[in-house]
């Protein structure tokens, strides 16, 4: 079995697409902030927000997150320390 990069529970999905982690890790270098977005995304896309992206399989609202940033739909900017 492949080794998961992120292997926490994220509500009650257990498991993101490993491709889509690998791909989202090429626009956000940074693993905790990648986790930011996506989580952030989540919660927007649950409380009704459409998916920027389409697809002909039904995706995890954190897959749909994944995708939208593979596919530049959605970004960050990062703070000043």
């Amino acid at each position: 079995m492949p080794r998961q990069l992120f292997p926490f529970r994220f509500g009650n999905i257990t498991t993101m697409r490993d491709d889509y982690i690998k791909q989202a890790l090429g626009k956000i270098l940074d693993p905790n902030i990648l986790i930011n977005v996506v989580s952030r995304r989540v919660q927007q896309l649950r409380r009704g927000n459409r998916p920027m992206v389409e697809s002909l399989e039904k995706l995890t609202p954190e897959d749909t997150a994944l995708r939208e940033i593979i596919e530049e739909k959605i970004s960050f900017l990062a703070g000043e320390n």
